[in-house]
């Protein structure tokens, strides 16, 4: 049997994925890098948009048209919530309602003629039974980088978001298997990505309760010699432990944050059932700002999320959004226009007081511009400093610790598996890094 797979979403997607398709090797399938020639294709679906939504029915389309023998396998957080959309989709013959690998490999080892109706177990609850491919990852096919994924769910309850309803309550695995599965990993990947749906609220519903901070510290001390990388994690959930082990971790934990904002106004973040105020998160990037920062230029990466033409959003509210990504020292951001998701308080809430997609789609391009001469700004400060990186992209790119992703000068004397020293510099316009050598 042979499998492609396709992924849209987060890290926390990928991670799933590859659990697929560890549990699919193991079972004895062969993964294909392309389509052409599967027998299976496995699509592992997002919902943070409508736009999500319609690329996975879009991309399923064009698969049973290009390769109408094969077999589609719909799992992922949209099939959790439309499952019956995809049930009636030409060459879909499972429907997996969340990302349990095991339910995955079972739609596709079924017989090909009848409809494989299965449930909607999550896959992290699954406990009774034990998979074949191993309860830990062992790897990221084609990747120097690894997703170390440490829980699922959420427990928030965030007016404009699906995942939730998708994922289901936040649970998290036990320590002791995380550092196994790190140390695994830690073999092939010389940096390892803390991801899940909402990683502050790690450790909270375990038996003996923990926190991200002591995890990430029994990370550092079990796993030496890898870098670890936190995934989305809301700037009122860094507290002092999380923070000094970051900043005492020698650069073993890169000094990069990706903080969620959604909106610099409170009368939005009221709306959006945020749980934070425009000043609570400001003090907080602040304070988190000057101790990672402290090193000097390329000291943090400090990214966040952003929705434009929520409900009720005034001039006067983008404005103020305007003026805190202008203050705060983002590196980068992903901005996206409002996007109602069926379910969710937003959706009713856009029908009381909408705003026009085209006046959303003018505010997403405003933040997208401030955004990017930020950014370009940060990076012409970056040239002339040192940089410890991450190969990408075939060893074309490498990934800095504060999450630069710059050209390589003469890369292929570099080994993959390793962290390496580089020099930035710019040439012509662009930032580009040049191996040290000690």
């Amino acid at each position: 049997m042979r499998v492609h797979y396709h992924t849209f979403g987060c890290k926390a997607n990928q991670y799933d994925t590859e659990r697929m398709r560890q549990e699919l090797e193991a079972r004895g399938a062969a993964t294909l890098s392309r389509q052409d020639g599967a027998d299976i294709c496995v699509v592992n679906t997002c919902t943070v948009t409508n736009q999500a939504d319609a690329s996975a029915r879009k991309l399923i389309r064009k698969l049973h048209r290009e390769n109408p023998e094969a077999r589609i396998v719909v799992a992922g957080c949209s099939a959790a919530l439309k499952a019956g959309d995809y049930r009636e989709m030409e060459g879909v013959i499972g429907v997996v309602e969340g990302h349990d690998p095991m339910e995955v490999a079972q739609a596709a080892q079924a017989e090909p003629s009848p409809l494989v109706q299965l449930g909607v177990e999550r896959s992290l609850d699954r406990i009774d039974v034990e998979p074949v491919g191993g309860r830990i990852l062992t790897g990221r096919t084609g990747a120097t980088r690894g997703w170390l994924k440490i829980q699922d769910g959420c427990d928030r309850k965030c007016a404009f978001c699906a995942t939730r309803l998708a994922r289901g309550p936040s649970r998290s695995r036990e320590p002791g298997e995380v550092v196994e599965e790190a140390r695994v990993l830690a073999r092939q990947h010389p940096e390892l990505v803390v991801t899940g749906i909402h990683i502050g609220h790690y450790g909270r519903d375990l038996e003996e309760p923990t926190s991200l901070g002591r995890l990430l510290d029994s990370l550092l001390e079990k796993v030496p010699g890898v870098r670890f990388r936190l995934g989305s994690v809301e700037a009122t959930e860094v507290d002092e432990l999380l923070l000094e082990v970051v900043v005492g971790s020698g650069g073993w934990v890169a000094p990069h944050l990706h903080m969620p904002l959604q909106s610099g106004a409170d009368p939005v973040l009221r709306r959006m059932r945020r749980w934070h105020t425009r000043e609570m998160y400001r003090v907080r990037a602040l304070q988190i700002a000057e101790r990672l920062d402290a090193g000097g230029p390329g000291s943090l990466g400090l990214g966040a999320d952003i929705i434009t033409g929520f409900p009720g959003e005034t001039v006067e509210d983008h404005r103020a959004t305007l003026e805190l990504v202008e203050e705060l020292p983002y590196t980068y951001a992903h901005v996206f226009p409002f996007s109602p998701r069926e379910g969710t308080v937003a959706a009713e809430l856009q029908e009381e007081m909408p705003v026009p997609q085209r006046v959303a789609g003018e505010r997403s391009r405003e933040l997208r511009e401030l955004v990017q001469r930020k950014g370009e700004e940060y990076r012409l400060r970056r040239a002339g400093t040192r940089a410890r990186v991450v190969l990408e992209g075939e060893g074309r790119y490498v990934l800095t610790e504060d999450y630069l992703r710059v050209p390589v000068v003469g890369s292929h004397s570099l080994d993959p598996r390793q962290l390496h020293d580089v020099e930035l510099a710019v040439e012509g316009e662009e930032l580009s890094a040049v191996p040290t050598h000690p």
